[in-house]
């Protein structure tokens, strides 16, 4: 017993924490935003100011201890005996994560949200939903995906209604809740039936356990019915929780609700920071259960982990090619699972924004399409994990790409959205007709924002589909090209409800009721701040490819 004490303790102190830097500067920024609160002495201090520190400094560790030049050759090191994983995803969704937490939290002071909430409460809320989507993208266990899970999503109930004398939000607040606590229990009940039948939550030892029980062997057979039965219950009950974080069809009804309700920029938070932490757990959801190693027998196994090895040798690759791989009636059904959702999710997304006059619900909307574009790699990925062509690692690598351009595109419409509320009051289309004479720089970054959402060179958004549509065209099969001439079709649809409020904007003409416009020199600069990355990254486009292309890497033998 002492001896399993020390060894907890040593791998606590000297592997886990220091690798855990920047969620441990998240929980010293709430508790020291709390305790601001308490102190009337301490009352002088804009928390502002403290979560912003804060947040960079978190941001500042995230950073590999040998730099970004070896992150390519690093090794996946499991935290807390298993709980969470360090590795190239863990760096990346740091990354995105913390940069967009700094960003908002910028744009909150600019369009005075805090004055519209409690005072630091926002703070509090925004930083402990950060914690938990960060620990979602580290989550190495059943448990702590839905400890993540839950964590982000209970402060997001809270930010959406608790903006002042606004009984809409209230509504949509609850409705949220309400469909988070229905998703968080079916997922409960999900792991929990899944822990039961294989003997492990821990997600690397998932697929061993699937082929250890010889899925192939027990469905040619047609034995045991009931396990079977159980384990593709569990799985969708599982996927129902990741479906909800990423709003994604039939699990979407919460999100127009709320992102109406809502302040737009604590819309923006959910559009984008929820929707990568939940892209990133089905990630490893999907490599959990379609993992190469797993089913490469307990020799290659015992190679990958070891320390000297980083990836599986050739030798070992070929023997696992040469025999029918035993996941692979799993790959394929997961795959198709992914693919039809995401085809759904993207194709309801678009025509469901088409009618919409309040253009928070039209990103709404908007947002739920983008889901099941980002969907689109990782039904790939499901494919190409039982290969050794390296397609794999291109899928997480474009899905990766597609997040960090979608921090973006996401957060500058919702800025200008919010810039444009204080300055004319109305979230409505109708109300944008003529801004191009009110609001000229804040027209031009809208037309750039909404040409990058749908696609169109030079801007970062093509670069962005360009890279996952290149994926589904690799893996060669029919359902993936099928899946790609959705895609392709859903891009033109797009186009048109994109269009509409370009042509208010800059072609209507301006209501004669309306007066100058109350803008100062700040909301303009930080809406050039977040849209000029959409022109730089499609121009050199060097810098995120390679992380993508490193992060992606460390996940895959």
């Amino acid at each position: 017993m002492q001896f399993l004490v020390e060894n907890l303790v040593s791998d606590t102190l000297t592997v886990s924490l220091p690798l855990y830097w920047p969620e441990l500067m998240l929980c010293v920024t709430i508790v020291l935003l709390l305790v601001v609160k308490l102190f009337d002495g301490l009352r002088w201090v804009d928390p502002f100011y403290i979560a912003v520190a804060g947040t960079i400094v978190a941001l500042g560790t995230s950073a590999p201890t040998e730099g970004f030049g070896s992150l390519a050759s690093m090794e996946p090191t499991e935290l807390f005996t298993g709980m969470l994983v360090y590795d190239g995803l863990t760096v990346f969704l740091r990354i995105v994560l913390l940069l967009f937490a700094v960003l908002l939290l910028v744009l909150t002071k600019l369009t005075g949200l805090a004055r519209r909430y409690d005072g630091q409460d926002i703070y509090v809320l925004l930083l402990g939903a950060t914690l938990g989507m960060c620990i979602m993208a580290t989550a190495n266990h059943l448990m702590t995906v839905l400890l993540g899970v839950e964590m982000a999503s209970v402060p997001s109930y809270v930010l959406v209604g608790a903006v002042r004398n606004n009984r809409r939000a209230g509504e949509a607040a609850l409705k949220y809740a309400i469909y988070g606590a229905g998703a968080a229990g079916i997922m409960l009940y999900g792991i929990s039936l899944l822990a039961g039948i294989l003997g492990t939550a821990h997600l690397p030892t998932i697929g061993q356990q699937l082929v250890a029980i010889d899925l192939p062997g027990l469905m040619a057979a047609g034995e045991q019915p009931g396990m079977l039965a159980a384990l593709v219950l569990a799985g969708l009950m599982i996927g129902v929780g990741l479906a909800f974080k990423l709003s994604a069809v039939p699990f979407h009804f919460w999100c127009p609700d709320a992102f109406e309700g809502a302040s737009a920029e604590v819309a923006a938070f959910l559009s984008v920071a929820s929707k990568a932490a939940a892209l990133a757990l089905l990630v490893r959801v999907t490599l959990a259960v379609c993992s190469p190693v797993a089913e490469a027998g307990p020799d290659v196994v015992a190679a990958a982990e070891s320390p000297t090895i980083v990836a599986v040798s050739s030798q070992a690759i070929a023997t696992m090619e040469a025999k029918t791989p035993p996941l692979g009636p799993v790959r394929t059904y997961l795959a198709t699972l992914i693919a039809v959702v995401a085809a759904v999710t993207c194709t309801f997304g678009n025509l469901a924004a088409y009618g919409q006059t309040n253009i928070k619900r039209m990103l709404a909307y908007s947002t739920i399409a983008h889901a099941g574009y980002m969907m689109m790699p990782v039904a790939a990925l499901a494919l190409l994990t039982g290969r050794s062509d390296g397609g794999a690692v291109q899928a997480v690598a474009s899905l990766l790409i597609y997040i960090g351009i979608y921090l973006f595109m996401n957060l500058s419409a919702f800025a200008i959205v919010a810039f444009l509320k204080q300055a004319i009051g109305s979230e409505q289309i109708s109300d944008y007709a003529g801004l191009v004479r009110a609001a000229p720089v804040l027209t031009v970054a809208m037309v750039v924002t909404l040409a990058s959402l749908v696609g169109i060179p030079p801007l970062a958004g093509f670069l962005g589909k360009f890279a996952a549509f290149a994926v589904l065209a690799q893996t060669g099969t029919p359902m993936m090209i099928a899946l790609l001439m959705i895609a392709g079709i859903n891009t033109v649809i797009s186009l048109v409800y994109y269009w509409r409020v370009v042509r208010t904007m800059c072609l209507n003409p301006e209501p004669a009721t309306r007066g100058p416009l109350q803008l100062t020199a700040w909301p303009t600069a930080y809406a050039l701040l977040v849209t000029l990355p959409l022109l730089l990254i499609f121009l050199f486009p060097g810098s995120l490819t390679e992380l993508a292309q490193a992060a992606a890497t460390t996940l895959l033998p």
